[in-house]
Order: C-alpha cells, then structure tokens, then sequence
C-alpha cells in the first residue's frame, strides 16, 4: 500500500506551509490537503507560496479538495448551494491550476449541507451543475465522499455518494473508511463490490474508530479492509486522514518503511 499525509488534519502544530517538508522528514512521499487557504479565491502569492511549499519538500501532491466554506465554522461544501455557486466557480479554474502545476489529479469535492430554506431539488441541480463543470476543467479526476458528524450533510452513506458519482459521468468515490463506518454502513460490501463497480472508488482515507485516532487506536479491521481493497484491484494512494494524539508519534503504527502494513 502506498500512504499519503493529509496534511490537514496531521502535522497541525506547524503552519500549514512547512508541513509537506514534515511529511517528507517523517518517511512520506506524498501528501494531500483539504482547501488549504482562507478563501475560495486566494491571492496569486499565497498559491505560489503553497506550490513552492510543496515542490521544496519534494513530495507528491496527490490530492487536493475544493473550497469546502467555513469548515472550522459547521459549513462542509458549496457544490450544492446556489447562492455560492459563483463561488465554487471561481475556485475551479485555481484547483485546476494548482493540479498541473504539481501533477495532482484527485479533487475532492464536499457536497455541502442541506439548506432549509431552499428546495432539496435545487440544491441537487445545483450540485450536479457544479460538479459536470469541475470536471471538465480539472485534469484528473473529482471525488465526492459520505461524511460524518456533520447532521446537515446529505451523503453518509456510499450508495447515496455513489448516486451522485453515477450521475456525473466521470466522477469517483472517495472511499472514506472512517466516515463510512462511523454511520453505519456496510464497508465490507463496499469494497467486495457489492455497491457497483469497485472500479468507482477513486481514493481511500482511513482512520481508526471510536475517535478518529491512528491505525490501532480503535476497532475497526483497517488491515482487513486495505488487503480487500488490493485484491479487488485498488492500487491507488491511501490517505492518512486521522488526528493525532498530542505527545505521540502519529506513525508508530507503522513499520520503518510507511509504504507497508503493520
């Protein structure tokens, strides 16, 4: 298996920029981030500074999310709001940008929360709108994932994010294993292909349960899960997308080498 470092949600004590060098000096490869700017529409000089940040550490950017909203704030996406469709639009054309530049080609894209005062309908139009046109800006491919924790946000489950995947032609499923978990659903079917093509999964993340800990942490047969994953054909990059436990070293689960199980 290969790892990737969401440098998001790991490596939170040191700036965003110096954490791709973090990456590296821990053993890593690649990395890959949620929206790693304050706006949707971020000067020329703080993307320039996050490309350079990425290139000097010498790693793989191996995904990168759209501008997901005030996500500290509850917000989990813009795709489906029509009054920050504008938005979404605008911060296309810079994922793009940010994908060539590094070779980056997974995008992930938060659906965003449901609205109450705006038909369901509407929101759904919205989304599919905003999806068929990232996906035919970008070079790679979009992503839509099931989360949890988020009450408002429609997709916790695969099938509902794989709907929205079979409505776009294109599209993939970020398999979050925690996420999925969490709510409920059945990952073992999932990844054996019971869902659909297991050709639709075109990312995983992993995190241990309860508390979204590191491999080992919690309960779930996360080995069980990557070694069903390799054998139905996956070989893409798996993301490291837990939180770490302060004092310890966030990749003690793994051997000397991180790209092998423990």
């Amino acid at each position: 298996m290969r790892y990737t470092v969401n440098c998001s949600i790991l490596f939170t004590d040191l700036p965003v920029l110096e954490r791709p060098e973090a990456a590296r000096k821990a053993g890593f490869e690649a990395v890959e981030f949620w929206w790693p700017f304050e706006t949707a529409v971020p000067a020329d000089a703080e993307v320039d500074s996050f490309v350079r940040a990425v290139r000097d550490a010498g790693v793989e950017l191996t995904g990168i999310n759209f501008a997901a909203g005030d996500m500290p704030g509850g917000e989990r996406g813009l795709l489906s709001h029509p009054d920050r469709a504008a938005e979404f639009r605008d911060n296309v054309p810079i994922v793009a940008a940010i994908g060539r530049t590094l070779g980056c080609r997974a995008f992930n894209a938060l659906y965003g929360n449901r609205l109450d005062d705006v038909r369901e309908e509407l929101q759904d139009e919205t989304a599919l709108a905003n999806l068929a046109l990232a996906n035919e800006v970008v070079d790679g491919v979009v992503l839509i994932e099931a989360l949890s924790g988020a009450p408002a946000y429609p997709l916790k489950t695969a099938a509902e994010a794989l709907a929205v995947v079979a409505a776009v032609p294109g599209l993939k499923l970020l398999a979050d294993l925690y996420h999925l978990a969490v709510n409920g659903d059945d990952v073992d079917a999932l990844l054996r292909g019971d869902s659909g093509d297991p050709g639709s999964i075109g990312h995983v993340q992993i995190a241990d349960a309860p508390g979204r800990g590191a491999p080992g942490t919690g309960d779930l047969p996360l080995a069980t899960w990557l070694t069903e994953l390799g054998r139905t054909g996956y070989d893409g990059w798996i993301g490291l997308e837990y939180k770490a436990t302060p004092g310890e070293d966030p990749f003690a689960w793994l051997t000397s080498d991180p790209k092998e199980l423990p």
